[in-house]
């Protein structure tokens, strides 16, 4: 078998797995559960029920519910989340798009950890606030996103399907409006049809309908209540207890609650579709084993488990459960038999106290390079389990090798072995092809709805005890000792031989003068040598044109810097950084995001920078920045030449603001940094003597300064423009704003992304002055975008515009009107 038929296999292998059980595919271990998670698995074994819960972002699942039917009722549970809010902002740091897309991934990952419920995504991509599900249709394409919905639902074949009914939003109604769609369409075998070579149409005996709205609920007709607030004593908790951990790792959205502790905490769900339900949501539903032909003598067995366990000694529940996996292998394999297989073995495995670690010798390594794997595994049990196999990752493997473990004897196994020549990198599967406009591309149908890849190594362990074969499947790690942490793990990553780091992914060449940029490259093998050079369009010279590089150690950085020489008029291009080893060529970058919240995450993006010649004339030369949540926009300031001081808590009480031709507050600065409270006076002073004072959009419920302008005015949670597109009118077509030190016409608003601006303000003093007006379609102008108000001698900017976008964007338009509003105070009324 080659290597691409071998990947092939494996994908579905892992398609499966993830079907039947909750694949761990982190670097720990997979977990051994304690006597009480025991409990709850053994009591879950007997339970063949199955709850699908559908929500458009991340931060939208009813975690309540989630943990409720998980861990309350022992069904399997699974949130099937649209996007991954790739459009969302950040409350933590500055990335955005795919890398906040990244992050939030995990940060749902971490929550199922909480509840213990599955995770599933569509390959809608977030791409923003929408105010319709007509303009979020556009973008996603209706019938990839609904197909993607059949998809999940005919892998998890639910017996409930639960819908987040909620407006306000596009995605949200768009959700709202796909998943009764979803529920017929899953049981119609000419829907999709190209699915059914991997799955079977399903039809989900009915859809629920769970808004955000608790009261007003009751009395309405074929409404199911349900409460939500038990206490769970072999956890020691309520659910609502932990719904609120899950929640609150929603950390860059700032979800963090008090926990609800005591008291009914009722949840209402309403039929949308299908067979009616009067007291329980799972009416008519038989969840017992009964629902499996020959399954009766399986739903015995672990009865008697479950009565006769004893949490001080769970292995004395091992030959009873391996009495249900004998019984289980004479049934013919199904959905409910192949998923109680998988989960019993993690049973057996946790009554064991079996622990089985896979580590290598490094933390990543790259095709064609060796690597050293050692194997431990530590038996806790009187029960002798035999090794009878190990494979790795299907690259080599080891048969027949009738090792025994026994009671607390440490066992442990080296391989080294070569990774071959074409094996992938560690890139997540929704990111290795060119997305449309609004949904990834993923060309294998089988990653469809995985939260995550599959581990890019496993070691897959067979086991056999009393004629039982036990199969497990353990991530690669890498492990270390931290002095503060203790003992600490990562995923074994597969990197490309060499990646490209460029300092800079804008760089604006405001005149006609060369620019230096410069490339780091990491060696992430030994003994790499070759050449390196930027690509781009002719128009654009890179002196050299190429560079030889040689590296003898892994993870070796060397620095190479090109100098670009700009055409002579304006100008927009892409240069992309290559490398070239033995005729192969290499331009991923290698970008780490690391938050204490979730395991650490790495990608490789195209290495590439986009280059602007811009018609631009700067005035001003310092300036202080007020860093509110999080943004690039000191980045794209300083590309244009500017100095820019990032002013901390202490230097806002005591640095002389004077020296600055302007300030500029951050994005959300006023919800984020509590000193502004207290600065804010002297802040408007500075403004009153000269100064000039740019303030960027801030959200209006958690403002830390009542005054954050000279005069009154009210900022809007609903007053926005989402359409990046949306025409743009001048209200005074002469006003400073738009003439000066450049001439602002409609050509500037071209090439914007993700939104024209946010939180308008609805209500301004009459000393403001509108600037611009704008509206999203069907709706009326709004002129909140902007204000602009002299004070003193200096000047008071509001601005909601999105330009904490549009510069790290790259957008020419914005370089020019935001030197505009920094230059304003140097008007001279010519």
């Amino acid at each position: 078998m080659n290597l691409k038929e071998y990947f092939k296999k494996y994908i579905v292998i892992i398609f499966v797995l993830t079907l039947l059980f909750n694949v761990n595919t982190k670097a720990q271990p997979v977990e051994i559960l304690n006597s009480g998670e025991l409990q709850i698995a053994l009591q879950k074994l007997n339970v063949l029920g199955s709850v699908l819960y559908i929500a458009a972002h991340p931060d939208d699942e009813n975690t309540e519910a989630l943990v409720y039917f998980s861990k309350g009722k022992k069904y399997r549970t699974a949130n099937l989340t649209l996007t991954r809010g790739d459009g969302g902002q950040n409350l933590l740091g500055s990335e955005k798009g795919v890398e906040i897309g990244i992050i939030r991934t995990q940060e749902l990952l971490e929550g199922r950890k909480s509840d213990k419920a599955e995770q599933f995504f569509t390959r809608a991509i977030d791409f923003g606030y929408s105010k319709i599900p007509e303009e979020t249709f556009k973008f996603w394409g209706r019938e990839k996103i609904l197909s993607d919905i059949v998809w999940v639902i005919r892998k998890f074949r639910p017996d409930i399907i639960i819908s987040r009914n909620s407006g306000g939003h596009g995605h949200h109604t768009a959700a709202t409006l796909l998943a009764p769609e979803a529920f017929k369409a899953a049981g119609d075998p000419n829907k999709y049809p190209e699915q059914l070579q991997y799955v079977q149409p399903w039809q989900a005996k009915r859809i629920f309908g769970n808004s955000f709205r608790r009261s007003g609920q009751q009395g309405i007709e074929n409404t199911v209540m349900v409460n939500v607030g038990e206490y769970n004593p072999l956890l020691s908790k309520s659910y609502t207890e932990i719904a609120a951990e899950s929640r609150a790792m929603h950390k860059t959205q700032g979800l963090g609650f008090f926990s609800v502790r005591w008291g009914t905490r009722n949840d209402y769900y309403n039929v949308l579709d299908g067979e009616s339900a009067k007291v329980d949501i799972f009416d008519g539903i038989d969840t017992t084993w009964d629902r499996v032909p020959g399954g009766r003598e399986v739903g015995r067995i672990l009865s008697n488990i479950i009565n006769s366990f004893d949490p001080q000694e769970p292995s004395k529940s091992i030959p009873q459960l391996l009495a249900v996996n004998s019984e289980l292998n004479k049934l013919d394999k199904s959905y409910w038999v192949e998923i109680k297989q998988q989960e019993l073995f993690h049973v057996i495995q946790s009554c064991a106290g079996l622990w089985m670690e896979a580590i290598s010798n490094d933390n990543s390594a790259a095709p064609g390079d060796e690597i050293r794997i050692r194997i431990t595994l530590v038996n806790r049990a009187d029960y002798p389990f035999q090794i009878e196999k190990i494979d790795y990752s299907g690259i080599i493997s080891d048969s027949d090798l009738d090792i025994s473990l026994k009671n607390n004897e440490a066992v442990t196994i080296d391989k080294t072995f070569r990774i071959p020549e074409d094996y992938p990198i560690s890139q997540p599967y929704w990111l290795k092809e060119e997305p449309s406009l609004g949904a990834f591309s993923i060309s294998e149908q089988t990653l469809i709805g995985l939260a995550e890849n599959p581990p890019s190594f496993s070691v897959n362990i067979t086991l056999s005890i009393d004629g039982n074969i036990l199969e497990y499947s353990v991530p690669l790690s890498f492990r270390w000792r931290d002095r503060v942490e203790g003992e600490l793990y990562s995923p074994f990553e597969v990197r490309p031989n060499v990646t490209l780091n460029l300092e800079e992914k804008v760089c604006i060449f405001p005149d006609d003068n060369s620019k230096e940029i410069k490339v780091n490259l990491m060696s992430n093998s030994e003994n790499a040598a070759g050449e390196i050079r930027l690509k781009g369009p002719d128009n654009w010279k890179m002196k050299p044109e190429r560079i030889p590089f040689s590296f003898e150690n892994k993870y070796e950085e060397k620095q190479f810097i090109f100098e670009v020489i700009p055409p002579k008029d304006f100008d927009e291009a892409v240069l992309v950084a290559e490398a070239e080893i033995n005729g192969k060529k290499f331009d991923r970058d290698f970008v780490e995001i690391s938050y204490p919240h979730i395991d650490r995450q790495v990608y490789f993006p195209l290495s590439q920078v986009k280059v602007v010649k811009l018609d631009i004339e700067k005035l001003g030369s310092k300036l202080g920045y007020i860093m509110g949540s999080g943004d690039e926009i000191p980045d794209g300031l300083r590309n244009l030449g500017y100095d820019v001081v990032l002013l901390d808590d202490e230097m806002l009480g005591n640095v002389d603001f004077s020296q600055f031709d302007a300030i500029i507050t951050g994005i959300r600065a006023y919800n984020t940094r509590e000193q502004l409270i207290y600065t804010q006076p002297k802040i408007l002073e500075y403004v009153e003597n000269g100064g000039t004072l740019i303030v960027q959009y801030t959200r209006p419920s958690a403002s830390l300064s009542r005054e954050i302008g000279p005069y009154p005015f009210t900022i809007s949670r609903q007053d926005r423009v989402s359409d990046e597109t949306a025409p743009i009118s001048f209200i005074d077509p002469e006003h400073q704003l738009l003439n000066f030190p450049n001439r602002i016409t409609q050509r500037d608003f071209e090439g914007w992304v993700q939104e024209r601006g946010l939180y308008f303000l609805t209500q301004w003093d009459e000393k403001y002055e509108t600037i611009l007006s704008s509206h999203d379609p069907n709706e009326p102008d709004r002129e909140g975008g902007m204000l602009f108000a002299r004070y003193g001698k200096g000047v008071f900017i509001y601005t909601a515009y999105a330009w904490f976008r549009q510069l790290p964007a790259g957008v020419p338009g914005a370089y020019r009107f935001f030197v505009n509003l920094i230059s304003a105070g140097k008007y001279d009324g010519k």
